[in-house]
Parts: structure tokens; sequence; C-alpha cells
């Protein structure tokens, strides 16, 4: 079978070729229903662009890559679905790629977009250091997501802190005496969302404690914790339990209910980090809004400025004075659910709309 060619697609749109060249290369320069003229034709003749044959001439790709450090829970994910959402929506396409948690893993990911010259990069490091590109590829414009740190460069994160202080407040007006935080504090999202309980609970007039206990993507551990409080006499249980993670929260919620107490009449129970993956069972978790899709989103607003920046300084001739340096902190929304707030809908699952909390 012969392959299609660029004028045919451009015959079959029924636009001009260099229409269809600015559709494969610059999305931006054309309006969103030409756009969508011109796919339809591709689909329709089963064009596949020579993506080797552009790069080699020393073009860029209208692609953006993602690179997350796991595909295990909620927050990468969301990521992934923000990042794609507004790509698309400015006409890039997104390849993901996953580190699995092995630094090696991210380094050869980074290495391999570089190499593809994608348009840019969006990665989630798996720790709070830079992860740079190759020196001879660092022009190609990225985004750091999750992290914030010091120096140049741009960086979007949910505001952990904010996210354990704001169920941290719910807690302590919920009327609850005795309010038992939990989850390990080794890793850095718990250790910001705890570092923002601590801040409420210094000034708070009803008892916090905390318990070192539980890996973040465990449920299992949450149930455990639970389950170890629920069987201390009644003037010493708490009230209201709090986990670091939504995972730990819906375990620690079955085992007050397997103790045959009422949630929240006996113990209310909140999360923390917003996974809808862990949002299992019959009563809703309260927790915060997902961030995650707001970052991933934001992320690529971001590699859009840059790539907008370096056009603006091609056409003046001139080289932009700095590069585009920005730290933004995605703001948190409390979810107030079943879980702790007596009378509340009992009905699970995404009950809410994520994008009337976009920023």
């Amino acid at each position: 079978m012969a392959k299609v060619t660029i004028q045919e697609v451009a015959r079959e749109a029924g636009v001009a070729l260099g229409t269809v060249s600015n559709v494969l290369n610059h999305p931006d320069r054309v309006r969103p229903e030409t756009i969508e003229r011109v796919r339809a034709a591709m689909d329709a003749l089963g064009y596949a662009p020579n993506q080797s044959a552009r790069l080699l001439a020393g073009g860029s790709s209208a692609v953006f890559g993602l690179i997350l450090p796991h595909m295990t829970h909620g927050f990468p994910l969301q990521e992934a679905s923000g990042a794609q959402s507004e790509a698309r929506r400015a006409g890039y396409d997104l390849i993901m790629l996953n580190s699995a948690g092995d630094p090696e893993i991210e380094r050869a990911n980074l290495r391999y977009l570089a190499g593809s010259q994608v348009a840019g990069i969006l990665i989630h490091p798996l720790c709070a250091q830079h992860v740079e590109l190759p020196a001879s590829r660092r022009a190609i414009p990225m985004v750091y997501q999750g992290v914030i740190g010091e120096g140049p460069g741009c960086r979007v994160a949910a505001d952990r802190e904010k996210q354990g202080a704001l169920v941290a407040e719910h807690a302590a007006r919920s009327g609850a005496h005795h309010i038992a935080v939990f989850g390990r504090s080794f890793a850095p999202a718990e250790v910001d969302r705890a570092r923002g309980i601590i801040h409420v609970a210094h000034d708070a007039t009803v008892q916090f404690e905390f318990i070192d206990e539980g890996a973040p993507d465990r449920s299992r551990d949450g149930f455990e914790v639970g389950s170890k409080l629920m069987r201390r006499p009644a003037c010493e249980r708490p009230d209201f339990i709090i986990g670091l993670t939504d995972a730990l929260a819906s375990g620690a919620l079955a085992a007050v209910r397997a103790a045959g107490l009422r949630v929240p009449g006996d113990v209310a129970v909140a999360g923390c980090d917003g996974n809808p993956l862990a949002w299992i069972g019959d009563i809703p978790l309260t927790t915060v809004v997902p961030s995650g899709y707001e970052v991933g989103r934001r992320g690529v607003q971001l590699l859009i400025e840059q790539i907008e920046l370096e056009k603006l300084a091609a056409f003046s001739g001139e080289p932009m004075d700095q590069d585009l340096s920005r730290q933004e902190l995605i703001r948190p929304f409390l979810l107030q659910r079943a879980s702790s707030v007596a009378g509340a809908s009992l009905v699970g699952g995404m009950d809410f709309d994520v994008g009337a909390y976009l920023v």
C-alpha cells in the first residue's frame, strides 16, 4: 500500500499544504476547528507523520514529555490527567514515562525525552533535588512538578502544608476532644502535611496525638493502626482520626466500623491528600480536593509560557533578558463529607466537580 502524503491530507481537508504543516509542527498557529478538520482527514486516510524526518531537519515535535515518579496511587495519575487535558487543549500531544521509583530509570527517561526533541518536559522528580538535562539539551523548556526549591526554573506543587492545616482546623472545630494523627514521617509529602497539622495543634484547645506509623499507600497499615486505637479504653480512645494520606485514613475508617463503632457518631475520620483511588466503602471520606490535576494542568501552561517567550525573542531578534522562573503552590480546598460530618451525603465516589476548584 502506497504511503499517504501530506499533499493528500491537504486535499482531503480542503486546506493549504502549509496549514497541514502547521498542524503538525506549530498547532498554536492554527484555529482549533481547522486542527480538527486536518486531523480528521489524517485519520480517514491513515496518515502517519514522519517524525524522524522532521527531527533530522532540526525541528521539535508538537509533543510534551511527562516523567512521573510512579503510577501506584492517585497524585501522579491526577497530574497525568491534568497535563494531558491542557496539552490537548493547546494542540500538543503528551508522552508519559514512569520512573517506577528508580533514579536510574528517571535519568534514562530524561535522556530519552531530550533525544526525542520534545517541545517541553514536565518532570515530577523522585526527590526534591534538580534532575538536569544533558548540557546539549538544556534549551528545552522544563517544569518541575511536585517540588518547590531554590534557584531558577519553573516549579509547581500542591500546598501540602495547607492541606494538613485545613483538615486539622476542621477536626478542631468539629467538637472533638482527642484527635489522633498518624502516618510515617519520613516522606516529604507526609512531613509537610504533619507540619501544617502541628501549627494548628499548637494553638488549639483540644488534644492532638501524633503516631509515627503507617506506609503512605497501604490502607492495611491504616486498618492496623485504627484497630489498635479502637482497642483502647473508651476514655483513652480518640474521637477524631486524621490519616496523613487518604489510603491510611480509609483503612482507619474500616477499623472503626469493624470495632462496632459509628462513623462519625463515635469516631470521625479524615484524610489529607485527596486521592480518589482510596475512596472506597460506602462512607465518603473527608479530605481535600485532589490537587494533582491542577498541578499537571498548570505545569503545561508554564511550559507554553516558556515557548511563547522563546518565540517572542526569536521574532524580535533579541535574546531573552532572563529565563522564566516561577514557583507556584496550588491552593487546597476542604471536602467535608460523611466520615466527619453527621448528615453529610453518603454517596461515594467522585462527588464533586474538579473544574470548579481550578484557579
